[in-house]
């Protein structure tokens, strides 16, 4: 297979990072002006903030405001150099990755590759639910949603006609409490104003949990706040809800009445990207790579493995490794790259900076060290802390416009039903003739 293109051989040690996430990112920003070639590799040619999507997903936020292109991170930045691919294969005794544009050597392998959506086997679910974990399945989340709007006006038959505007969301993590109060402020401000023919006191919005409570890992009081939150939003929240299967207009329960929906979320779970190559020993619980405190790849001293993909049982507070969450890519990350440019190594300590989650309009909950409170300021302290970790002023100032108008007019004006189609090459040739 030929090599990447013009990666030269600077006489630099090569550090080749797979992701451009919130690690993969992190690492590349640390290594810039350092005594590395970076090649950051990532299947898209932007970042994308994972936080917002169910904002693009309710038509909150244009796509463009929480995406920012990678190569613009790193201009002037002549070692560092970034390519569009995937990576198909790691050959470890060569020290050689493959990807669909070519292979490349490596001195050090960074795999920072996140997670993708946990079907648990489910088949049916996989095909008929839609998930959200970037940013092209929070777009057509939204174009099934107004579709099925859409398809509500001309259905005839009252019983399909509250299927279609059914939602159900399977999932009471941060993802699944924030979408399902974004989907109820959506209809109660703005989907009767645009489906005036439409009856949404008929729309129902079902929350779906299996264990005890939503958010997990939150505490008791925020748990309950946001649960009391979703419910005030005439949220249906059910927990110890088995979701068995979904065959496209019913949700199967166990020990429950199926619910019938032409929307299902999946926003249940989450697993490691795989990674071919990689030897089946190295691989933990979800398909995480075992790694010990310095994030290095279990049997591995140039393979490290950092954010969603990193299993860390060394640290006694986080037996089951760390939380899959920004916070701990970007620590790792920044640890990672002062370990590569220093010598004396130093092993990773997660420190928990807190945790927020918003419902709505002037909801949410904020678990803070030492301090926890709900409501109007833990939904301003939200605001903020997703408003600076947005990448570029511009991006800010776009969200920052987008939610203030929002929020003093009760309105969205993003709800465009973006459904591209590539014309076939045979259409094509017969338009040409």
């Amino acid at each position: 297979m030929k090599n990447i293109a013009n990666i030269p051989d600077n006489g630099k040690q090569r550090v080749v990072i797979a992701g451009g996430g919130f690690a993969g990112l992190k690492l590349a920003r640390a290594l810039k002006k350092s005594r590395f070639q970076v090649v950051l590799l990532d299947k898209n040619n932007y970042h994308q903030f994972q936080p917002l999507f169910y904002q693009v997903a309710t038509a909150g936020l244009e796509p463009s405001a929480i995406s920012f292109p990678l190569r613009k991170v790193f201009q002037e930045q002549p070692d560092i150099h970034f390519r569009v691919a995937t990576l198909d294969r790691v050959d470890t005794e060569k020290q050689v990755i493959r990807t669909d544009i070519g292979s490349l050597h490596y001195d050090y392998l960074v795999l920072a590759l996140g997670a993708t959506t946990n079907y648990f086997g489910n088949d049916n679910i996989r095909q008929n639910a839609v998930p959200m974990k970037s940013l092209t399945e929070a777009i057509d989340l939204r174009n099934t949603i107004l579709s099925n709007f859409e398809l509500a006006l001309n259905e005839t038959d009252a019983e399909t006609r509250k299927s279609l505007l059914n939602i159900v969301i399977v999932g009471g993590g941060p993802t699944g409490v924030e979408l399902a109060g974004a989907l109820a402020e959506m209809k109660k401000y703005i989907l009767p104003k645009d489906y005036p023919e439409l009856d949404f006191n008929q729309m129902k919005i079902s929350l779906l949990e299996a264990s005890d409570k939503v958010l997990n890992g939150y505490s008791e009081a925020s748990s309950r706040k946001a649960k009391a939150y979703l419910e005030k939003l005439d949220v249906e929240v059910r927990l110890k809800a088995m979701v068995k299967d979904y065959d496209g207009s019913q949700v199967m329960l166990e020990g429950a009445d199926p619910l019938e929906t032409h929307t299902l979320i999946w926003a249940a779970g989450v697993k490691a990207n795989s990674v071919p190559g990689m030897p089946e020993e190295a691989a933990g619980r979800g398909g995480r790579l075992v790694v010990n405190e310095f994030t290095q790849v279990k049997g591995f001293d140039n393979i490290f493995a950092i954010g969603d993909m990193a299993l860390m049982t060394a640290d006694k507070k986080y037996p089951n490794g760390h939380p899959q969450v920004a916070q701990v890519a970007m620590q790792q990350a920044a640890l990672l790259g002062k370990n590569l440019n220093s010598e004396k190594k130093k092993g990773f300590r997660y420190t928990d900076k807190g945790s927020l989650a918003t419902v709505g309009r002037n909801l949410a909950v904020a678990d803070l060290p030492g301090l926890r409170f709900q409501g109007f300021f833990a939904w301003v302290l939200w605001l903020f802390v997703h408003l600076m970790a947005i990448l570029g002023v511009k991006n800010r100032l776009i969200v920052f416009i987008n939610w203030a108008w929002s929020y003093f007019t009760y309105d969205q004006s993003l709800r465009l039903l973006i459904n591209p189609k590539r014309k076939s090459s045979a259409k094509l040739v017969e338009e040409e003739v």
